[in-house]
């Protein structure tokens, strides 16, 4: 048996209002300078790239598994392999490493929807 939902209700739920989205252009500016190191199987990097998704952002996205390059630069650059990390680079050009998945969505939300 299928719920029916009125067409009107059915907006309503989907809508951006309900859901937190915000307007892509708002935001791509302040995007620029982020990247997201993860990798598939790791439940907290899903946690993030799920939250990202909802909130519509497109952040770059690298994965330490299938691309060697991006876990020496995690390496290099944040001290440690642990994912998901936020790379952050600021316009005056200052680079900061975010952990853990609940401080990186504070974060997008505090920051890139603003």
């Amino acid at each position: 048996m299928r719920c029916k939902v009125g067409q009107a209700r059915w907006q309503e739920l989907r809508s951006d209002r309900i859901w937190g989205r915000q307007d892509m252009t708002k935001t791509k500016k302040r995007i620029e300078g982020h990247q997201l190191y993860y990798f598939n199987a790791c439940p907290f990097c899903i946690k993030v790239r799920l939250a990202l998704w909802w909130l519509g952002l497109k952040i770059p996205l690298k994965n330490i598994k299938t691309q060697s390059s991006n876990k020496v630069d995690l390496i290099d650059g944040g001290g440690t392999q642990q994912v998901p990390c936020l790379r952050i680079e600021s316009e005056a050009g200052d680079i900061r490493w975010l952990y853990e998945s609940s401080d990186i969505i504070r974060y997008i939300k505090a920051e890139l929807c603003a």
